[in-house]
């Protein structure tokens, strides 16, 4: 039995919340061992007190992008790969597949150092056991690989969200305590975004009241929807911290949501999700589980995977319309 166990997930937010379920299976099959997760900052919220982990290795790996701070960035650097190694790890998981997370991966020194054949970047070359994920699985399933490679059970997918707190009205809305559903206009790339103005339709035209959700740099897109939903619409945009986020996401009817973050939460905390997609492929990055839909529409050129696009008719030929007749078949009963 391993006495420590590395995991190597520093991002994005709705990638942790993947790797969940590999994090159930891993503390079943090694309950008396000690587990570190390598998160980025920003998003340590989320595994923040989690009863699995035993520590949280917090990196700002944003600010090791900076040209400018290349000599502090390599004396951070020194020290973690120093710390990790004092920690003397049996066992390092490496589920991001980059270089930069081969690279710290290695720095352990960890006899047994797994991740996948086909990660990118090269990041292969770090590790001592190497598994295949494949592609066209979801991202889920494929993290579930590595742990079937290490003896767990896998077959039963859960997500162990703790329950954090109940929310004070004080704290973000009165809202939160009628009968609401939650809208997530913003996305990491700008062509997962489906226009703000139609999410505010949306809302105007169905007969209950919507709390709009996001990051402080969603604000702009947020006001749109609130702008458009004939009052139905409250924001509360950049009010809420991931734990808080959780906990409004766990009290709603319903969510409709961009390929984003928030949207895998809902999916794993068991809300249905209406998930609007265009350049990304639903079968690796859509909402995981039965019960939610998937509107998007069937094009030559996607999924492409563009964080740009000049022509986004992939999200524009979308209509309010047909989500409205998705939510109202399969909530409303319609």
């Amino acid at each position: 039995m391993p006495e420590k166990i590395l995991i190597v997930k520093p991002s994005s937010l709705g990638d942790v919340v993947h790797s969940l379920p590999f994090l159930n299976v891993i503390k079943e099959r090694f309950h008396n061992s000690e587990i570190h997760w390598v998160i980025a900052k920003g998003i340590e919220g989320l595994l923040e007190g989690h009863p699995m982990i035993d520590k949280l290795w917090v990196i700002n790996k944003d600010d090791w992008k900076k040209i400018g701070r290349v000599k502090d960035t390599l004396n951070e650097l020194k020290e973690l790969f120093k710390s990790l190694k004092k920690e003397k790890f049996d066992i390092v998981v490496d589920l991001q597949g980059l270089f930069r997370s081969g690279v710290l991966t290695a720095a352990t020194g960890a006899s047994v150092r797994v991740g996948f054949s086909d990660a990118r970047e090269g990041s292969s070359i770090f590790y001592t056991h190497r598994v295949e994920g494949g592609r066209d699985i979801h991202a889920v399933d494929r993290y579930l690989k590595i742990a079937q490679f290490l003896g767990c059970d896998i077959s039963e997918v859960r997500f162990p969200f703790p329950l954090y707190f109940s929310p004070q009205p004080s704290a973000l809305s009165p809202q939160l305590y009628e009968e609401y559903a939650v809208i997530v206009p913003g996305a990491r790339w700008q062509t997962k975004r489906w226009p703000p103005e139609r999410f505010g339709e949306l809302a105007s035209r169905l007969r209950m009241k919507f709390l709009v959700i996001g990051g402080r740099s969603d604000m702009d897109i947020s006001s749109k929807v609130v702008d458009n939903s004939m009052g139905n619409a409250i924001s509360i945009t950049g009010k809420t911290n991931i734990k808080e986020l959780i906990e409004i996401m766990r009290r709603a009817k319903f969510v409709v949501s961009n390929d984003s973050g928030p949207m895998h939460i809902a999916a794993a905390i068991g809300v249905p999700v209406f998930a609007i997609f265009g350049p990304t492929n639903p079968l690796r990055t859509g909402p995981y589980g039965k019960g939610h839909v998937i509107i998007r529409k069937t094009l030559k050129c996607s999924p492409c995977y563009r964080k740009r696009c000049s022509d986004m008719k992939c999200m524009d030929a979308i209509t309010a319309g047909e989500v409205i007749d998705n939510i109202e078949q399969r909530i409303c009963g319609k």
